[in-house]
């Protein structure tokens, strides 16, 4: 999974696949312990998908870029809500955060794209019906 801008022989790349989760890296340290599994955590209400930890995120040293992608299940969005309103959201100090993201229709997958690490390791695709991309209950 490239990350637009960066060389992809410095992009890290780890995948999750019986949860449809993939992330990549762009840092100075990435240690050997970070990657993706399965939360024991509880959803957001409006989640998408099965939450997903990024392992050892508070490892990661000079951070350049983190990409994540999350595939989602689009049955589970409520009746009338438009297929684009899904965000990658973070399980942070206040909760549920909805990142910027994009969505890509065809594969059902969500993606955002940080200049840093996330506000928090617990990741969910999630219902985002806000103007300003913090609405993931």
């Amino acid at each position: 999974m490239a990350i637009p801008g960066y060389d992809s022989s410095n992009v890290a790349e780890f995948t999750l696949e019986h949860a449809g989760a993939r992330v990549a890296v762009v840092a100075g340290v990435v240690p050997d312990e970070f990657g993706l599994e399965k939360s024991g955590r509880d959803p957001p209400v409006d989640a998408l998908a099965d939450p997903v930890e990024l392992v050892a995120l508070e490892d990661l040293k000079a951070v350049e870029a983190v990409r994540i992608a999350l595939v989602y299940d689009p049955s589970k969005l409520p009746p009338g809500a438009s297929p684009t309103d899904v965000a990658v959201a973070v399980d942070g100090e206040d909760g549920w955060e909805a990142l910027e993201s994009t969505v890509d229709l065809e594969e059902t997958t969500v993606t955002a794209t940080l200049n840093d690490r996330p506000p928090g390791s617990t990741v969910v695709a999630g219902y985002d019906d806000s103007d300003d991309g913090g609405g993931v209950q």
